[in-house]
Formats: C-alpha cells, structure tokens, sequence
C-alpha cells in the first residue's frame, strides 16, 4: 500500500509540474504574443487602398480606428474607398508596376494571383491566432500559401437569406424550408402571390456567390481534391436544372443585378426574400425612415437550405489585407494591420457595422453585438460554416481567377436563364476552367 500511495502520489507530483510547467510555457507564449510589435521605419506613413462601405458604420469605425493608431505610433495614413469591382484592377495594377497603395484590402483570393509581390505576414497572423482563438478554416485556406501567410483575415462577409416574414407566411409557410425541394415551393407560392424572390445574376463578385451554395449543394465542384477540373458532372447538371425552376420565381431583371441591386428592390418592397448580407437590415433598421423601419421590424434571416450532400455549402465572402513589397515602409504596414485587429479597435468596429464585419478570429464570437440584436445572430457563424472559391481544391492562382472571371455565377446565369441548356453550360465552365487548371 505504501509503494501504491508513493507510486501515485509522485504522478501526481509529475501532473503538478507538467501543469505548472505547461502553464508557464503557456504563460510566455501569451507575453510574447503580447509584446509583438513592427517598430515603424523612419518617417513611415502609409497608403491604404480599401473597398467602399455598404454600411457607414463599418467606414466611419475604420477610420476613428485609423486615426488611434496615427496617434499612438505617430504613422500618418490615408485611406481611400473605391467601389468593390474597382480593387482587381487596382490591385493588379499596382503589383505590375510596382507602386501605389502600401495595403490593400479586397476580395478575398486577390493576393493569390501575385503572391511574390506580397508581404510576409505569418508573425502577424501567428501572433493573432494565439491570442483570439485560432482562425477559421476557410480564412488558412485563402490566406496562406506554402505554409506562408500572404495575406491577413479582415472580415467574413457573411451572408444569408433575407425575407419579409409578413409575405412569407402569407404565402403558407411559418419559416424558411431547410431542403431544396420546400424552398422551391416557397418560392413559386410567392411568385403567385405576386410577390416574388430575386437573387443577383449578374457580374458581381459578392450577390452571386449563392451560386457556388448551390453547385456545392447538389454535389458538384468546380475542381476535385487534386484539383483536376471536375465542374461537367451529373451533379452539377442536378443543380443547374433545379437552377432553372428556381429562376421561374425570380422578379425580372436579375440577370443585370450587381451587388446593390436586391438591396434596393428589397427596401423598395418589390421582393419578398434575397440573399445578402446585412447591409438591406441595417439600412432599413437605422434609415430613420418610418417606412424603412416598418420594413425592419419585418425582415428576418435564414441560412440556406441544405441539399443532397447533407450539410451547409455556403460561400460567404472575406476581405484580406496584404502589404505590396515595393511598400518602403513594411513594418509600419504589419502594424497597422495588427493594430485594427486587436480587440480594442475590433470589436468596435463590429458593433458599429451591426455585425456586417463577422470576425475571422474564434474569440470575437463573444463579441457583445451578436446578443444585441437576435435578427443579427444568424450572421456570428459565417466565417465558421462558410467553404471557399477552389472547393474542394486548393487555393492558388487558379481559384482566385476562377473566381474573378465568375465561372460558376456565368454558368448558372445562363442555364437558369435558358441562355444555354443545362448541359451546354456545364461544358462551357468547363472550358472556361480549364485555362486556369493546367492539371
């Protein structure tokens, strides 16, 4: 018994120390995650080049921010807001000729087409995930190549549907169907009721990202896990002839939306349920409109049916941050970027923009903003669900081109449409793929 008792009472001692020493390792991990600072160069000031706000709270916020850190470090910047289908051409523009904006924040892929002209960012990221809680799958995905991060997480946009609660049950239904089939009939009992669904169609990088959800819904992919081109498939000619049912409800005009189009012809009463992201509910919640906010306190939200494959297949969008190397001032550039991720900046920022910034960072799930609102919960959970442009393929420079150049919202425009049968345009998206896939 006393060799037992001695026996267990030195593995206790053992946990004690292994606990004692993992708390310290712990410990120094999180003083040096703390301590992590880029001094800025000598005389650094900075240009930021970011996409134009769809809420105002997200703008103003960026920039109250911006001005704490000029304050603090003593680094002027100056921040420009272009329109989002501006930032490509910017962008690439800027990494051909080696000059413009120190950062840029845009769509999600951008710095997979010219990673070599972009900044090494993986203390930064690392210093971060330590201490917010990791990031989401589908921010590594985007974010990292070669186990190098070329870019920083800024924000999921996150998306869901959006629906006047008041006409869908006038239309017999008490909610959103969770299966295919049900919400299809949801959306032609609308339509008969005359007031119909609209999802974007056109040329736009963000609104039609429901047809990725859509493709992923049935089975289909744009590449396999090799990243061999597999988007002609039975399953997603599945998606596209359901497509084409779907489209039967839509209001007319959708095949030109870019992506403020469902915003307006929402607020304007003339559809009964979109796919967006926050922004129509934050209008209408804070237009100071009696009209607007009767449409508000109708609206709610709803993630997005489930198909054949048995789980979520949202693709929500993202902004990354990434440094151009020509940048003369590097450092000042990853601690700008450090700095607006913080807590103290960032959970602000989210609560200014009423959540349309859903957070990259596990931590920021406890942010006090989703409790403050249940219409606005749903939104918590994009960055944690969402897949990513290149399922169930890599990211690279292939994705990020398929993606720019709208494969998949072309391929489901024109099958949808009657444009091309759902076969012609399967055929067609893969064609178009496969000058980017060389496997």
């Amino acid at each position: 018994m006393q060799k037992i008792f001695r026996r267990n009472a030195l593995k206790a001692l053992g946990a004690a120390a292994a606990a004692a020493s993992g708390a310290m390792s712990l410990g120094r991990k999180m003083a040096r995650a703390a301590d992590l600072r880029h001094a800025a160069e000598a005389g650094a000031s900075l240009k930021v080049l970011r996409w134009k706000r769809f809420v105002r709270g997200d703008e103003d916020l960026w920039t109250v921010n911006t001005r704490k850190f000029t304050e603090q470090t003593g680094v002027a910047v100056q921040v420009e807001s272009v329109n989002g289908e501006d930032l490509r051409p910017k962008g690439a523009m800027a990494a051909n000729i080696g000059a413009g904006p120190d950062i840029l924040i845009g769509p999600s892929d951008m710095p997979q087409l010219y990673p070599d002209q972009c900044v090494d960012l993986t203390d930064v990221a690392d210093y971060l995930g330590r201490k917010y809680g990791g990031w989401y799958d589908a921010c590594r995905h985007y974010c990292m190549l070669d186990r190098r991060w070329i870019s920083l997480p800024v924000a999921v946009i996150a998306y869901c549907m959006v629906y006047r609660e008041s006409m869908v049950r006038a239309a017999g239904h008490s909610s959103i169907p969770r299966d295919l089939q049900g919400f299809l009939k949801l959306c032609q009992a609308l339509k008969a009721r005359g007031t119909p669904a609209g999802f974007a169609l056109g040329n736009s990088s963000g609104d039609t990202t429901w047809c990725s959800w859509l493709v992923w819904a049935h089975g289909g992919r744009l590449v396999d896990e090799n990243n061999r081109v597999a988007i002609n498939s039975p399953e997603t000619i599945a998606a596209l002839e359901y497509a084409r049912e779907l489209y039967a409800t839509f209001v007319q005009g959708t095949l030109s939306w870019l992506d403020p189009s469902n915003n307006k012809v929402f607020l304007a009463g003339e559809i009964s349920l979109t796919y967006n992201p926050i922004s129509i509910y934050y209008v209408a919640k804070n237009s100071g409109d009696s009209a607007l906010q009767a449409i508000a306190a109708d609206i709610q939200h709803a993630p997005m049916p489930v198909g054949p494959v048995g789980h979520p297949t949202e693709l929500n969008s993202m902004l990354t941050a990434f440094v151009f190397k020509y940048s003369k001032y590097p450092n000042a550039a990853r601690d700008y970027l450090r700095f607006m991720l913080e807590r103290e900046q960032y959970e602000a920022w989210q609560q200014a923009s009423l959540g349309y910034m859903t957070q990259p960072l596990r931590a920021y799930e406890a942010n006090p903003v989703w409790a403050s609102d249940p219409k606005i919960t749903l939104f918590r959970d994009g960055g944690r669900v969402m897949l990513y442009n290149g399922y169930a393929g890599k990211v690279g420079a292939a994705s990020a081109a398929c993606s720019a150049d709208l494969v998949i919202a072309n391929m489901v425009a024109e099958a949808a449409s009657g444009q091309s049968t759902p076969q012609e345009a399967a055929a067609r998206a893969e064609q178009r793929a496969r000058r980017y896939y060389k496997i």
